[in-house]
């Protein structure tokens, strides 16, 4: 004999809108709590829960808030990520500028992310709603949504920080942190000069799904001159500023160091996460592969910054990192030598979204 909750289950897929209200409603914290209640019959009930999507919008919410945390399990996500129906379907929605569940609709994608075949957005197309004025790649349509729907200016039901999370794992793979570094023929900008102005925005979760994608980017170590050129990319100002405070520097020091870092007021705040100091170290970092790297960053004062924060940031991890960075920029160099720059691994959000 089925168990009420299994029963409960079974009412997802009900002809009856009302039941299917009352049924995913109920279930949501169960999609958290006991998963393989939703594992039966060759998972079946997921399979409903993605037709509903597309239901009246408080069951669509239910449903996707379900799938949300039922994408933590691997054969779920697995599932989900190879259904390029339902993707087209997912993506579809997403862009729309009245879709009220779009906030839910990113959280998804981010989990969905996780699943390394996703990197084929890279080739997915699909036409763009008129408001969002992008081409008919999806990536640019999520990279323009992320930008134009900030602090919900496109889309008065949503923000679309989730999508940061979206990059973030997208840009461990090699041919998306390209996409991010490169000029794109839409609109003639390079993706990450997109981003940059967001390491300092109040959401956490922009501010730490964008540290980790300039970061990935970074590892392309091509595009470095590109990202260190204050008429291209301009990278260091975006990448410092969320590791300052108001800390005052002895002249000889502030005046040699990036005008945008000079005069900051006293009440100025570093970033409150240190684990995105710590994703900006690393990119720093990671900055100094090349000898041009390294001979700017001295040039512009950046190892007192970096001994400031080593001296406020309480954490391991950080000051590990401010020691590491200090090395590489510290040490002498003969004329001509080539050193090797700090390691470090391209990044993605560690975390399943779960509601």
């Amino acid at each position: 004999m089925p168990t009420e909750l299994e029963e409960l289950v079974g009412f997802i897929a009900s002809p009856n809108a009302n039941i299917r209200l009352l049924a995913t409603e109920n279930l949501v914290p169960f999609s958290a709590s006991q998963p393989a209640l939703f594992k039966t019959d060759e998972l079946t009930p997921i399979k409903h829960l993605k037709f509903l999507i597309r239901d009246h919008p408080k069951i669509a919410e239910h449903a996707l808030t379900c799938l949300i945390n039922l994408t933590a399990e691997k054969d779920v996500l697995e599932y989900v990520a190879t259904d390029d129906r339902f993707l087209g379907i997912l993506l579809g929605l997403l862009v729309e500028p009245e879709e009220v569940n779009a906030n839910l609709m990113a959280m998804l994608l981010a989990n969905l992310t996780k699943w390394d075949g996703l990197k084929s957005l890279l080739d997915r197309k699909q036409p763009a709603p008129e408001k969002l004025k992008s081409d008919d790649r999806v990536i640019n349509q999520l990279m323009d949504l992320f930008v134009k729907g900030a602090d919900g200016t496109y889309n008065k039901h949503a923000d679309y920080d989730y999508l940061s999370y979206v990059f973030a794992d997208l840009s461990k793979h090699e041919e998306i942190r390209h996409y991010f570094v490169n000029r794109q023929d839409y609109d003639d900008v390079i993706p990450i000069n997109k981003i940059k102005v967001f390491t300092e925005h109040k959401s956490d979760i922009r501010r730490k799904g964008v540290a980790s994608i300039i970061k990935n980017a970074a590892f392309d170590i091509p595009s470095h001159p590109a990202f260190l050129d204050e008429d291209d990319v301009n990278i260091l100002p975006y990448i410092l500023l969320p590791i300052m405070g108001g800390e005052v520097y002895p002249e000889d020091e502030a005046l040699e160091m990036l005008t945008d870092l000079q005069l900051l007021p006293p009440d100025k705040q570093r970033d409150p996460d240190s684990s995105n100091i710590l994703t900006h170290l690393e990119t720093l970092t990671l900055l100094t592969t090349t000898r041009a790297g390294r001979d700017l960053m001295r040039s512009i004062s950046v190892y007192p910054i970096v001994r400031e924060t080593h001296l406020r940031v309480n954490d391991e991890a950080v000051q590990d990192a401010c020691e590491r960075l200090v090395n590489v920029l510290m040490r002498d160099e003969a004329e001509g030598e080539e050193i090797e720059g700090g390691a470090a691994t391209a990044e993605e959000e560690d975390d399943i979204v779960e509601v």
